[in-house]
């Protein structure tokens, strides 16, 4: 049975910076796409971070250049780390895998229990 457990998250200054991990276990192929989203209430989830199988990274723009994914194939965990925090950066964030790649499309079979990021101005 598949598992993703996030840890990470919390309160921050607007400017100062988080990193989220995401645990995956009990996946049944070697290798598989990692992505990150997030959602404020009321909105649809929005994929913001993609690893795939090969490696290649994609970002939605909203992040770029200020947020790295990343991922250990040994630990079988991936990092979101996040710089330079903006309020509008608030939401909860949930990782999800899959042995298919969906871009930033939020069609992942397997997800993470989701995490709050809060950050204040």
């Amino acid at each position: 049975q598949v598992h993703l457990v996030q840890s990470g998250g919390g309160s921050v200054q607007a400017g100062e910076s988080l990193t989220l991990s995401c645990v995956v276990s009990g996946y049944p192929y070697p290798s598989y796409s990692v992505a990150w989203f997030r959602q404020i209430p009321g909105k649809e989830r929005e994929g913001i971070a993609l690893i795939d199988n090969d490696g290649d990274i994609t970002y939605a723009d909203s992040v770029k250049d200020r947020f790295t994914i990343s991922k250990d194939n040994a630990k079988h965990t991936s990092y979101l780390r996040m710089n330079s925090l903006k309020p509008e950066d608030t939401a909860m964030y949930f990782c999800a895998a899959d042995v298919f790649e969906y871009k930033l499309s939020p069609q992942y079979k397997f997800w993470g229990q989701g995490t709050q990021v809060t950050v204040s101005s």
